[in-house]
């Protein structure tokens, strides 16, 4: 099985020079891409200085995480893809268990390694964890991260094992699956794209996994810190995917609950002071009344899975009942 690792890069030129050569050194079985995004730095010229043996691609303008994949892959032909942030630093054998996976199994589509904190090598990471869920009403959260609570790795997840969705800071996916999906939504410029893509193939009856025996290692923040844009986008881009693919006999009762309780959030970063953040929630539903009907029509005619979530309400376990790890659940 022929496995290109993808890079998309903007400005990204510390991390390239951190984390590129580990990813080269133990990366033997991969051919590897950097999609740069129209980088204002130096990173294409560093590319191609001191890492010649990279196949380096570079899109026009800055098209986000969405536009700036779906570009670069155009013309990417091998079998299984990584598209992999230039964050991450990966460590020895951690291909081979993903890629007997793969071979093992044609129905799973999608899958991620172990996402641990660079800073803190016994944590997860906030960006995928050890694989993805969401709620009744679209809220993510992941096996060993549940909204800002992250797990300590004690082996509790390792094995191979069933997931809702891969995280986009590592994610590895069938090649044509991913061009018969279109992709990802470019409407979604940034945050939660993986998510709505790993949703989508859900419905096309396809499985997602996470595999424990593989573990990368994520900064984390490096393209996005924590800012109202970042709320802006995952407010945004969750109920996009809500309107996207939820079952419509259930849709509209759904994103009547999901208005609520982002109020009821809204109103918490008021109380604690963060006008900011609440005034980018009020813009991403803006935003999605004016798109509702664009995004509606994007919806496809598969099965969509009723049986989609991992509970009724993360919200209410974790902020109400103090249930912060995934065994709790």
């Amino acid at each position: 099985m022929k496995l290109a690792l993808v890079l998309l890069n903007w400005n990204g030129v510390e991390m390239l020079k951190r984390f590129l050569p580990d990813l080269i050194e133990y990366s033997k079985e991969a051919t590897i891409y950097v999609i740069d995004n129209n980088s204002t730095d130096n990173s294409v010229a560093h590319l191609k200085s001191n890492f010649p043996q990279i196949n380096l691609i570079q899109n026009p303008s800055n098209l986000g995480y969405a536009g700036g994949y779906n570009k670069g892959l155009e013309n990417i032909k091998e079998e299984l893809l990584c598209l992999i942030n230039n964050d991450i630093r990966v460590t020895e054998n951690w291909l081979p268990p993903i890629l007997k996976l793969f071979k093992s199994n044609p129905n799973i589509a999608a899958a991620q390694p172990h996402i641990l904190d660079e800073k803190d090598h016994s944590k997860f990471e906030y960006a995928g964890a050890a694989g993805g869920y969401i709620d009744r009403f679209g809220y993510p959260f992941c096996r060993g991260r549940i909204f800002d609570h992250l797990e300590k790795d004690q082996g509790q997840f390792n094995g191979d094992e069933s997931i809702f969705w891969a995280s986009g800071a590592c994610l590895f996916i069938r090649n044509e699956l991913f061009k018969q999906a279109n992709g990802f939504d470019e409407d979604f410029f940034m945050h939660q794209e993986e998510i709505d893509l790993c949703w989508r193939l859900k419905n096309r009856g396809y499985e997602i996994f996470s595999v424990g025996n593989s573990k990368v290692y994520h900064l984390g923040g490096a393209s996005l810190p924590n800012s109202p844009r970042k709320v802006f986008y995952n407010y945004r881009n969750s109920l996009f995917m809500i309107i996207k693919n939820v079952p419509f006999i259930t849709l509209p009762f759904i994103f009547f609950i999901r208005l609520i309780l982002d109020g009821i959030s809204g109103i918490r970063f008021l109380i604690k002071g963060e006008i900011t953040n609440c005034m980018s929630i009020i813009k991403a539903h803006l935003l999605v009344y004016l798109n509702f009907f664009r995004m509606f029509k994007k919806r496809k005619r598969l099965h969509f899975k009723q049986n989609y979530y991992k509970t009724n309400s993360i919200v209410l376990k974790y902020f109400i009942l103090n249930k912060n790890k995934i065994k709790d659940i």
